[in-house]
């Protein structure tokens, strides 16, 4: 029994570590698997072999038991842990946001939009502030709230005020 707590403790200690080191042990998983392997998923499979398997062979009384069930148990939580560390984690695609997903976004104008020239328009998308060259079909006042209708190129955009109620 004491060995199968020792491996769950060392898996609640991986997991600290990880929380509070970050991804510096990741690198050195990242030659063991396509990238499946996590510090998450380690130290969930560790821990959930270790306490899983304590708990078995104190039920059971059966080592080799004890031993099955917490493997299952450990690739279980090891798989969930992984799952859950790459949704976390991101995939990165939509972190950097791209003027193609300004369209359709409201924003407000930050400098007027002269008849036929560029102002500025400030737009938030997923949490950025983007600050974009912007002109409209009519002159758009500092402040008017603004829809993006269409990219002009990647720092200049079409817009059109919005006429609330």
């Amino acid at each position: 029994m004491t060995v199968f707590l020792v491996v769950g403790a060392l898996g609640v200690v991986l997991l600290l570590v990880a929380l509070l080191v970050g991804d510096v042990l990741d690198g050195a998983l990242e030659g063991l698997g396509a990238g499946f392997f996590s510090t998450e998923a380690l130290a969930g499979f560790l821990g959930a072999l270790g306490f899983g398997g304590a708990i078995a062979l104190e039920v059971t009384g059966s080592t080799s038991l004890a031993v099955v069930v917490g493997v299952v148990l450990g690739v279980l939580l090891a798989v969930a842990a992984a799952k859950a560390s790459r949704f976390l984690h991101g995939s990165g695609e939509t972190d950097t946001v791209r003027t193609s997903d300004m369209v359709e976004k409201i924003g407000s104008v930050v400098s007027a939009i002269p008849d036929g020239g560029f102002g500025v328009v400030s737009i938030s998308v997923g949490g950025h502030i983007t600050r974009l060259n912007a002109r409209s079909s009519t002159a758009v006042p500092a402040g008017t709230q603004i829809s993006v209708t269409q990219v002009i190129s990647p720092t200049a955009v079409q817009v059109e005020p919005l006429f609330l109620p």
